[in-house]
């Protein structure tokens, strides 16, 4: 995954990382890796580009939205 200004550092991530892991555990488990995921929607808030324009390096666009409107 390139380095994206909309980014956040693994420690900034790792102070957020458990109440997102707890916030969906009756689920299957992730296809995608979490901080890439919140990296990616950062990248979209940040932005305002739509879901579909999401750059190719972060997981699939749809993911990501799902991720997002849980």
């Amino acid at each position: 995954m390139k380095n994206y200004p909309s980014n956040i550092t693994w420690q900034q991530f790792e102070l957020i990382r458990p109440a997102l892991e707890n916030f969906r555990k009756r689920t299957k488990p992730r296809k995608y890796d979490l901080y890439e995921v919140f990296c990616a929607v950062l990248y979209v808030l940040k932005t305002g580009c739509q879901w579909r324009q999401v750059p190719g390096d972060y997981p699939e666009w749809r993911s990501v939205y799902n991720y997002y409107k849980i």
